[in-house]
């Protein structure tokens, strides 16, 4: 029962040891001093409403920095659910470059049918939604399924960005076909950023494997080597050490989510929200 409420949240919002490159928290390329003007007043806009709230989790400026997202790239957001990042990514290549949403095939997805028929309408659907965020018209965004990006988008995008979602392809075992969607989108030479919940080194795979939603850094790093990724950087821009991700309810024990309700809530706000790793990768020829 517990499986199929956390299956039907997530369905809800989508519908509404390797050696590594140095690890940088305050690296110039993920340091707010060196964020363009464009992305922070696309960060500080008034649209995102209540959504700055989570900034101090999120860290989006520096996040975006550390990606290097330009004005001018071709950027694919990957299951943009309620908009967190459309509202920032959308206006802000909007003038010089592009912005695509990209979702789940749903086929294959641990769904009913009608969610399914429903993640199918996300390329209508999204458009006008990224366009009611933004004040800027719908016909400015496009959307595909994994399974029906036309053949002219592909080799376009300079950028997939991927936030807190990789646990899910493990776990519903999508993850092969949807990263491989996500690598012919890419130009040669082309960018992944993968934000994820993480797992401590060495958690047990039966713990890690993406139900919880933690995945180990290991896990991500060779996954995507294997889908022909080299992993550029990393950065702890994102890291929470207060997170002890052991949770018997999963990352969904903190908030927002509180899946424990009241029980200790308290202790569970002052962790904050996850620990997350935040990977750099490069589509390799």
């Amino acid at each position: 029962m517990k499986n199929k409420l956390i299956l039907s949240s997530v369905a809800l919002a989508l519908l509404s040891a390797t050696a590594m490159p140095a690890v940088a928290k305050h690296h110039e390329t993920d340091d707010p001093a060196h964020a363009s003007k464009a992305l922070k007043d696309a960060v500080a806009h008034e649209r995102r409403g209540e959504d700055g709230q989570r900034d101090k989790f999120r860290n989006p400026v520096e996040t975006l920095t550390f990606f290097d997202v330009k004005a001018t790239d071709t950027v694919v957001e990957y299951v943009p659910g309620g908009g967190w990042y459309s509202k920032i990514l959308a206006p802000y290549v909007a003038q010089d470059g592009k912005f695509i949403g990209l979702t789940f095939a749903p086929d294959a997805l641990p769904f009913g049918d009608d969610a399914k028929k429903r993640i199918r309408g996300f390329p209508e659907k999204f458009p006008n939604d990224v366009a009611g965020w933004t004040d800027m018209p719908a016909t400015k965004f496009s959307a595909y399924t994994a399974d029906n990006v036309p053949e002219e988008v592909n080799g376009t995008a300079d950028i997939v960005i991927i936030p807190r979602m990789m646990h899910n392809l493990m776990r519903w075992n999508v993850a092969d076909s949807e990263i491989k969607a996500m690598r012919k989108m890419l130009k040669d030479g082309g960018h992944v950023g993968i934000i994820q919940h993480r797992a401590k080194d060495g958690t047990p795979f039966s713990y890690a494997d993406g139900n919880k939603g933690y995945l180990r850094t290991d896990t991500v790093v060779n996954f995507m080597e294997a889908h022909g990724f080299e992993l550029v950087k990393k950065s702890e821009v994102n890291a929470n050490p207060k997170d002890t991700a052991d949770y018997e309810k999963g990352v969904w024990t903190l908030p927002p989510r509180f899946a424990e309700g009241d029980t200790d809530k308290a202790k569970y706000a002052a962790i904050g929200e996850s620990d997350r790793m935040t990977l750099l990768f490069k589509k390799l020829p």
